[in-house]
């Protein structure tokens, strides 16, 4: 008999689960409380409770290569970082190519999931729901995926500021906030300085009179764009940056990227600086800020004090009169009220208050049965949708018998031990904080889908080991091997900069100039090459000490954090890729 999943939800998480089930030959059944698709990302005019809400201008801070699905490349006429609306497109396109609609009940809300008395030996559950015209109805499942996002319970701290009720403007939260026209000509406060704070910071200053930017703490800001006009994502995020991460000290890669974004803008001047150094906690994606700062139609504050009726006072003693309006932009609470009290959280690992707990941030550890999964409740450095895909791909190969679960004990000590690693820079987060690259591994391992670089390089595919190593760990690289092999993921790999550059090449421009290369080009380009491709071997390999691999690769290395030394690899590395795009001298500074 053919088990029947239950899949709450039908954004980019419950579609990933939809195919997923499907994929292992399992039935799945989504109940969607909304009209359509799309989730968090179908930007509707007003907030409905209970589900996401994002403004018109919203646009993706991870580019499309990274944040793609698996085994489905975004078409290569869109832009590189999406507007909602595309996005959104691109949801309708993989839903309609892999036929999922049919599986999805819209406007039906799930109400109650809880185990049947015999939930010890068949691992099924009872699923209430209720459709647009209140009628209620009792299914039975032997999986249930949760993919209905935690951006649905906003926290709005009012009460926690003194004065809060002679306040003489009006409140909101980002979950709130559409668009800037309401605050036309008035003074704003912005609470937050997370990625959404910023955004909405900077395109209310260019509506009201002034706009304040309060924050706690301060953050470290990047822009989506990196060197050579290239996603900063795909520059970033690669399993060599990984490696470097891993083997360098923490206070000179701290020391080495502040001083390059200092370059920029100095954070101290702009009244952004941090307490926490760079890899201590998760950045600022944000291309405007430092320009509104620039320009003076936003000013950074610290965190607020208290209200003195239509004035505002802060930490440091300075008060703001005739404020109009207070955004926060403060988060939310992950809640689910139709799952049993007390399933996914807990007071252990080391705080007083609640925290997530869920093995590999996806199951229950408490279930005698692992049939039951919530996929997307992480923090990371990298998109989510990778992360949710493989969770979905996990999950349901766990509900259909295929992967087993350590004991309840041991899932707690990982627990334990993965909170007790972030309690010191994500005090408030620990739960669902994960590292981008070795959590997608780690998904990877349960399922038997982790790239094998090895065998790559001693297998006769060096140029696929190099692109793997160096190039952005996009998604395609967890089809290549093993369940849910795609036949398509190499040439997804092989094309990836094609579909980066294709969007931008949008008229004809004059053929450079051949470049003339001093002598010496060759042999150095081929010595740097060698010395990185046996440094990752070496690594990989784990044949070598700290210090002796540090020794081969001082000169390296060196030349690596320097800034110049990404354009000669690049070249020379484009000779090996047999790349058009790394040989036409755009590839990302290595």
């Amino acid at each position: 008999m053919v088990r029947r999943v239950a899949v709450i939800g039908a954004g980019s998480g419950g579609l990933a689960a939809i195919k997923c089930c499907l994929d292992e030959g399992l039935e799945p059944v989504c109940f969607e409380s909304s009209d359509d698709i799309g989730g968090l990302w179908r930007f509707k005019e007003q907030p409905e409770s209970g589900h996401g809400s994002i403004y018109r201008s919203l646009v993706s801070n991870t580019s499309k290569e990274m944040m793609c699905f698996s085994d489905f490349p975004m078409p290569a006429d869109f832009p590189n970082y999406l507007h909602n609306t595309t996005l959104l497109q691109y949801y309708l396109l993989y839903a309609d190519h892999f036929k999922l609609r049919s599986y999805i009940h819209f406007q039906t809300s799930v109400t109650s999931v809880k185990q049947r008395p015999d939930f010890a030996r068949t691992g099924q559950w009872e699923v209430v729901t209720e459709n647009r015209d209140g009628e209620e109805e009792t299914h039975v499942f032997d999986g249930v995926l949760v993919c209905s996002g935690h951006y649905t319970k906003p926290i709005t701290p009012v009460d926690s500021f003194k004065g809060a009720d002679t306040f003489q403007g009006s409140f909101y939260h980002s979950w709130q906030y559409k668009e800037p026209e309401p605050f036309r000509g008035k003074r704003v406060v912005v609470v937050g300085i997370g990625n959404s704070g910023c955004d909405i910071a900077a395109e209310i200053s260019r509506f009201a009179e002034k706009t304040f930017l309060s924050t706690r703490e301060g953050g470290w800001v990047l822009g989506r764009m990196s060197d050579n006009g290239l996603p900063l994502d795909m520059v970033m995020v690669t399993r060599w940056s990984q490696v470097l991460q891993g083997l360098l000290p923490k206070a000179l890669l701290n020391w080495v990227t502040e001083r390059r974004l200092n370059h920029k803008y100095d954070h101290r001047l702009y009244s952004l600086q941090p307490k926490h150094r760079f890899f201590e906690r998760r950045p600022i994606i944000n291309d405007e800020l430092a320009g509104r700062i620039l320009y003076g139609a936003l000013v950074m504050k610290p965190n607020m004090r208290e209200f003195r009726g239509s004035s505002v006072v802060f930490e440091d003693d300075s008060l703001e009169q005739n404020v109009d309006a207070v955004v926060f932009c403060t988060g939310y609470s992950a809640t689910f009220s139709f799952l049993p009290p007390g399933l996914v959280t807990g007071t252990r690992g080391g705080t007083g208050g609640a925290q997530i707990r869920l093995y590999r941030h996806v199951f229950p550890p408490a279930l005698e049965r692992p049939t039951l999964a919530l996929l997307g409740l992480i923090q990371t450095g990298g998109p989510i949708m990778p992360c949710m895909e493989l969770q979905a791909r996990w999950a349901t190969r766990a509900i259909a018998g295929l992967c087993q679960l350590p004991s309840e004990e041991k899932m707690n000590e990982v627990i334990d031990a993965e909170m007790q690693r972030y309690m010191g820079s994500y005090p408030c987060h620990a739960g669902v904080q994960v590292q981008y690259i070795p959590y997608l591994d780690e998904l990877a391992a349960e399922i038997k889908v982790k790239p094998r670089l090895l065998p790559l390089l001693f297998g006769g595919d060096p140029a696929l080991f190099l692109r793997l190593l160096l190039g952005p760990c996009t998604p395609y690289q967890y089809r290549l091997f093993g369940p849910g092999a795609w036949h398509g993921a190499r040439d997804a790999i092989l094309t990836q900069w094609d579909r980066v550059t294709r969007p931008m090449r949008t008229r004809p421009l004059p053929e450079p100039e051949p470049e003339r290369r001093p002598p010496w080009w060759l042999p150095l380009s081929g010595g740097l090459t060698v010395t990185v491709a046996l440094a990752a071997v070496l690594a990989l390999l784990h044949t070598t000490t700290l210090p002796q691999l540090l020794a081969g690769l001082a000169e390296g290395i060196g030349g690596l954090l320097a800034e110049g030394i990404g354009g000669l690899l690049g070249d020379a590395l484009g000779g090996l890729l047999e790349d058009d795009v790394w040989k036409d001298g755009i590839a990302p500074s290595l």
